[in-house]
């Protein structure tokens, strides 16, 4: 029996798309085949095989060294992987050995800017078949299994801000290689500042149209394309999606649309606030509902409307949904790590901008953290949280939003009143460093029971790492501040 056979990995909708697959892998005469699974911040890792030997592992798995899991955002591997278990604590993941990448079938696509090559989302498992703790595509899996025990999927819509500019210099020198290498020269596509114009998309339009047909060539669920206030600036929005689609959608927009941009002279970059002149931070905001699966209802949507609640606009929300919006502001700081997982992406939480600065809720408001979007009788009612950066791991943003919101519905909580002005409300500050955001991460005991300890110190371990290289960094604030002057 086939490694995924002994251990009943593959469902039945999975035994058919891999039938799919290799009719398609014929057909096409793909000569390769790329096997990747998401690592613990988001990237893609992997092997690409040549399509018969790919064909031929598809079931049998294909072997992945463990310190892909080790490695912080420099790739550097921050665990002791030879020593007893590994600075994991477990013998499976000592002395860098193998773990298997298993594909998931239903993920394949082929890709338009590399037309002979196909491509496959990996889950990893060990040898015995077991899933590996610390990979976060199955630790969303798990949470959408608890989220379906009570009858419920989950489903988000993306709203994706980034940046694409005109590469000037790849700084391919071998001295510019490096832990990490230096960053590319760029130019801008647009001056910025002229929000939704149409002068500024047609001076864009060039690279926007390029990455466009390559997403939808993708099958990726694209509604618009547009242009953001700040130089360069441009977000692409996503249908909503139910269960796994969105993480997955999100892992491989971002892959595709640097590789896309790179392939034709421009440079993409999901980082929140580049160190360039004049450029604006960029989030992710997540769209959020959650139906039921017996009958297909919002569990958000408000269904009944006094005549009191009409004067004053009517209830946006169920008593489930304001319970569940409850508990995403309850565990807004120790979320935080998630949602913004890196040292850059605080430095977009800033006071009378589009962006939040502390946990509160308002009505269609875009300066709170969750604005919420609906009323009694309106099926697409949803609460937007905008505290996520671009550059956040999918998987862990939205598991941790799905958990915050049933402990929220668990506990009955209340959300309190809309935020109508949002900067002066007194409420909960978000963190302002990942240092604090980890802090509070590592204090909550809610996660660490809903993530498992494991995770969560794993986690902490790498953010950690993270932290005290940049720490050990001389910025250039810190010369110009103190070098002529002491």
């Amino acid at each position: 029996m086939s490694f995924v056979a002994r251990h009943g990995l593959w469902s039945d909708e999975q035994q058919e798309a891999a039938k799919r697959l290799r009719r398609i892998v014929e057909e096409k005469n793909l000569e390769t085949i790329r096997l990747s699974f998401p690592d613990q911040h988001g990237i893609l890792r992997g092997k690409t095989l040549v399509a018969s030997e790919a064909l031929a592992s598809l079931e049998g798995g294909c072997s992945i060294t463990t310190t892909m899991l080790a490695k912080d955002t420099s790739h550097r591997t921050v665990f002791p992987v030879f020593t007893a278990g590994g600075g994991f604590g477990m013998k499976e993941m000592e002395g860098a050995a193998d773990v298997l990448m298993v594909p998931d079938p239903t993920t394949f696509r082929v890709l338009p800017w590399s037309p002979t090559a196909g491509w496959l989302l990996c889950d990893i498992h060990f040898a015995d078949g077991r899933p590996i703790p610390f990979a976060t595509r199955q630790i969303y899996k798990s949470v959408l299994d608890r989220l379906g025990q009570r009858g419920y999927d989950f489903v988000a819509g993306l709203e994706v801000e980034f940046h694409i500019f005109k590469l000037d210099d790849a700084r391919m020198a071998p001295e510019d290689a490096g832990q990490p290498g230096q960053p590319p020269s760029v130019s801008l596509l647009s001056h910025g500042y002229q929000y939704l114009t149409e002068q500024r998309y047609d001076q864009m339009e060039p690279a926007l149209d390029i990455v466009r047909r390559d997403i939808l060539a993708l099958g990726l669920p694209l509604r618009s394309v547009e242009v953001e206030f700040g130089p360069s600036q441009c977000e692409f929005t996503f249908q909503p999606k139910t269960g796994l689609a969105p993480a997955d959608n999100m892992v491989l927009f971002r892959s595709a649309v640097k590789q896309i941009a790179r392939r034709h002279g421009y440079h993409a970059t999901f980082m929140c606030r580049p160190k360039l002149p004049n450029a604006f931070a960029s989030g992710w905001h997540l769209h959020q509902s959650l139906v039921s699966r017996a009958g297909g209802e919002n569990a958000f949507m408000a269904k009944e409307m006094t005549k009191e609640m009409a004067e004053e606009g009517g209830e946006p929300l169920s008593a489930f949904g304001k319970s569940y919006l409850a508990g995403l502001l309850a565990h807004a700081r120790a979320s935080t790590v998630f949602t913004t997982p890196t040292i850059n992406g605080y430095k977009r939480y800033r006071s009378y901008s589009l962006a939040p600065d502390r946990a509160i809720w308002g009505r269609d408001n875009r300066g709170v953290m969750i604005r919420v979007l609906g009323s009694a009788g309106d099926s697409a009612t949803r609460l937007e949280n905008r505290i996520g950066e671009p550059a956040a791991n999918p998987y862990l943003y939205m598991a941790s939003q799905i958990l915050s919101g049933l402990d929220g519905v668990d506990r009955k909580l209340d959300p309190g009143s809309s935020a109508d002005t949002p900067y002066e409300t007194k409420a909960e500050w978000l963190p302002k460093s990942l240092r604090e955001a980890v802090s509070a991460l590592n204090d909550d005991t809610f996660f660490r029971k809903a993530l498992g300890e494991q995770f969560v110190d794993y986690y902490i371990h790498i953010k950690n790492a993270e932290i005290d290289r940049f720490q050990a960094e001389v910025s250039d604030w810190e010369q110009r501040e103190y070098f002529e002057m002491f």
